[in-house]
């Protein structure tokens, strides 16, 4: 059985612009229990995470001006989002829900939070409309609390996990793993411990025979006894950020392929699900939902 981690993404008002992309988090989880994937009783509703797991991860001063809403221009363009106490919190509220999916995949095999996947939130500072890292705050509360010693964040986004990988640059336990569009943002790259660039149209074959190469490597040579799986559907050539071009197919079959190599290895994994700009909601719900699918198979 699965546990979700869920929180409604419309705290606060969003501009138009910023509210087509949101839609997902809504209609994603009414989609899998509609269809019987998933029932009500598995999802859940976080509360705020403590301050101190999050300045275990996040400069403090950066913390306490984005509670006191006071930081710069420069500092909120670089976020992208309107800056407003509900957005901090729901952020907040999204670090808590892959922290308490961690504790529930070490015992029972699997989690997932509906948000998640905020990877370009440095140590000091958000990016991309990511405030707070939620997997590398998970992680490093992990290690704090010696549930566990070594990590593996595998990192699947259309987009290099540029904040996750400066987090955890001269972190032996914890390898960072980021296979991502060559030409697309960030522009300037950060260095994970496995970085795989793609160039533009990559498809299905090239980019799962690249991945099946590289989860061997990973798991035979990092031997985690965690792993977080960002798994971002703007791989899909529809995807208007994405520059890839995977199908639906060829992204389900990423998704059980990273989900089985975690199975088969009995290694506990959180999902969070990152990114997924197609103009077509639908095809957003349905990549996501894919991945779903496949644990419910999985982890039955």
């Amino acid at each position: 059985m699965i546990r979700i981690a869920h929180h409604s993404i419309y705290a606060h008002p969003l501009p138009e612009g910023h509210r087509f992309p949101m839609l997902k988090y809504e209609m994603l989880p009414e989609q899998l229990v509609r269809e019987g994937t998933c029932q009500r009783e598995q999802f859940f509703a976080p509360i705020r995470v403590l301050d101190e797991h999050i300045i275990r991860t996040h400069c403090a001063a950066y913390y306490k001006k984005l509670n006191e809403v006071s930081l710069s221009k420069k500092e909120v363009r670089r976020i992208g989002f309107p800056l407003s106490k509900e957005l901090i919190e729901r952020e907040c509220i999204i670090a808590q829900g892959t922290l308490n999916g961690c504790e529930f995949a070490l015992k029972n095999g699997i989690s997932f939070n509906i948000a998640g996947g905020t990877h370009h939130a440095f140590f000091d500072r958000g990016e991309a409309f990511c405030l707070l890292n939620d997997q590398a705050i998970a992680a490093n509360y992990l290690l704090a609390t010696g549930k566990v010693a070594q990590i593996l964040i595998i990192d699947l986004d259309v987009h290099q996990g540029n904040g996750t990988a400066s987090l955890f640059q001269n972190n032996p336990n914890v390898f960072t793993f980021s296979m991502h569009g060559k030409a697309n943002y960030p522009f300037q790259k950060e260095v994970s411990n496995l970085d795989i660039a793609l160039e533009d149209n990559t498809g299905d074959v090239e980019y799962l025979n690249i991945l099946t190469h590289q989860l061997a490597y990973l798991f035979a040579t990092v031997q985690p006894d965690f792993v977080f799986y960002l798994s971002g559907v703007d791989i899909l050539k529809e995807d208007k950020l994405g520059r890839l071009g995977l199908s639906l197919e060829g992204a389900k079959r990423r998704d059980e392929m990273v989900l089985s190599s975690c199975f088969e290895r009995n290694i506990p994994v959180q999902c969070s699900m990152g990114g997924g700009y197609a103009p077509d909601v639908n095809l957003i719900i349905e990549a996501h939902a894919n991945t779903y699918r496949i644990a419910a198979e999985i982890f039955e």
